[in-house]
């Protein structure tokens, strides 16, 4: 796992229970409001932080944290997230996943696996727009089916969308709640991006 930071208390993203959450690096897409560009642009990567601190770290706190909570980034790019998720469990740890849901294959192996507690996936738009705004060419077909699964699967989760009001409408987030049950949509106020992480971002075409 390529870790590129860790959040060592959280009472809020793992819905009730305290909580860590450790950040991947790397992701497939490049929205245009992305509050973490040092975890999804190769050039902003900082020296990933050894898997080794992060298990001395969660070890230290059992007993006191009760979940992890792996986002990115995307945490499904990464082949070793089973064993990362699978080590968690062995600690103790009931484990929530942040995913944008480009890779249902990855999300099927985690729940036939019982390596997840909780899913919280991102709708990044209508399905017509997820081009624009996500900045690759991608085909939207395959979030059906990773909503599908997340839906099917028995555990906690939550669909939601960051609600950058220069490139979506109200139209569009009616849109995106027909996609959902309504019951498990939650949508976020887009906040301005640090302007010194903002003149960093740079287009580019590697994923």
């Amino acid at each position: 796992m390529k870790i590129g930071g860790l959040l060592k208390f959280t009472l809020i993203d793992f819905p009730g229970r305290p909580a860590a959450v450790v950040f991947t690096q790397g992701c497939n897409f490049r929205c245009r409001y992305c509050h973490n560009p040092e975890l999804v642009y190769p050039h902003m990567f900082a020296e990933p932080v050894a898997e080794e601190e992060i298990d001395a770290f969660l070890k230290r706190r059992q007993g006191t944290l009760e979940g992890i909570v792996v986002s990115g980034g995307e945490p499904t790019l990464h082949e070793d997230l089973p064993q990362f998720l699978a080590k968690l469990k062995g600690m103790g740890y009931a484990t929530k996943l942040d995913t944008n849901g480009t890779r249902p294959e990855v999300l099927k192996q985690l729940i036939q696996g019982k390596l997840l507690d909780f899913i919280a996936m991102d709708l990044k738009a209508p399905l017509e727009k997820y081009s624009l705004i996500t900045g690759v060419d991608f085909n939207p077909a395959v979030l059906r089916e990773s909503m599908k699964l997340i839906v099917e699967s028995g555990l906690g989760y939550e669909f939601r969308t960051t609600y950058d009001k220069e490139v979506l409408t109200d139209t569009d987030i009616a849109a995106i709640t027909q996609l959902t049950d309504g019951k498990h949509y939650r949508v976020q106020e887009c906040l301005p991006v640090a302007k010194e992480k903002a003149s960093l971002k740079v287009l580019h075409t590697e994923l």
